[in-house]
């Protein structure tokens, strides 16, 4: 039994899951935070959030659907920790004929335009993406002298950065970004699993992962689709934090849709608990992470 709780953090509805995927994905400003407060009530300690076009359901990158959503949320909830997306802004798609000019679909954009949000807002906590990466047909793209630049934002905005690291490579380039004086360490990582090409959702390819980082960090994983309920156990087990979401798997058991993101922390909180450890609340958390 480990002697601190868990943070679970719940990812409400990330850029890839399709509204026509599950009727009850969060869309809109007050959708997202709503299933914010929800997922609180059911044990979540944090919240990843990306916003959504009201009107299309696409992924969005505006201003003002984060801090609507921000408000929204702390006009009931002062303490629920609160982690906006940077992710956007870095799939390349090549065109068929030119491999060097970007096809329709592509959304690179300048560093500091997929940071403007944060250094806005100044939430609690924000992801930095490591990983440069086959993703599906497409490519992500995150080289160092880029991630370079998204910190130096972070760090000005005050905002504690969340290294979300899909394979090894990318999680030795932030140890080296740490070296360097560009990160704080020993830092606060996420090990994402089970996305094609990145690091298996296997126990053994965990404990690999968590081996690789530095001493006394603070760590969390997830796994995508049928892997997020056995990667709450496993990460619990070595010793991490958990998340769950509609971001990262839209089933409660096989076959069956879940209701909401409430539901899926309701399961990951039962399986933490199953285990032998209890879960964090926001304002425990906050001081297990260095948060005011």
């Amino acid at each position: 039994m480990h002697s601190r709780k868990t943070i679970i953090t719940c990812a409400v509805t990330g850029n890839l899951t399709r509204p026509e995927q599950h009727p009850g994905l969060p869309i809109t400003p007050e959708q997202i935070a709503t299933a914010s407060l929800e997922a609180a009530q059911a044990g979540a300690a944090a919240v990843h959030i990306h916003v959504r076009d009201p009107e299309t359901g696409r992924p969005s990158m505006g201003v003002d659907l984060y801090r609507e959503v921000i408000e929204r949320i702390r006009a009931v909830d002062d303490a629920l920790i609160i982690n906006l997306t940077t992710g956007p802004g870095g799939r390349f798609i090549p065109s068929d004929n030119d491999p060097k000019i970007a096809a329709p679909g592509t959304t690179l954009l300048p560093p500091e335009k997929r940071v403007e949000h944060i250094l806005e807002l100044r939430p609690d906590i924000c992801s930095l993406d490591l990983n440069t990466m086959n993703s599906g047909g497409d490519v992500v793209i995150n080289t160092p002298k880029n991630v370079t630049r998204m910190a130096n934002v972070i760090r000005e905005a005050g905002v504690k950065p969340e290294l979300e690291i899909f394979d090894s490579g990318d999680l030795h380039l932030a140890r080296d970004l740490i070296q360097a004086g560009v990160l704080d360490g020993p830092g606060l990582w996420t090990i994402v699993m089970g996305v094609k090409y990145g690091f298996a959702a296997t126990p053994e390819t965990l404990l690999y992962a968590r081996d690789l980082l530095p001493a006394g960090a603070v760590w969390s994983a997830f796994g995508i689709g049928r892997f997020e309920f056995p990667i709450v156990a496993q990460a619990w087990l070595a010793g991490g934090h958990v998340r769950v979401g509609l971001e990262d798997n839209i089933y409660i058991e096989k076959g069956v849709l879940a209701e909401s993101n409430a539901a899926l922390v309701a399961r990951a909180r039962e399986i933490v608990g199953l285990l032998g450890g209890e879960v964090a609340s926001s304002r425990e958390a906050r001081g297990m992470l260095g948060l005011s």
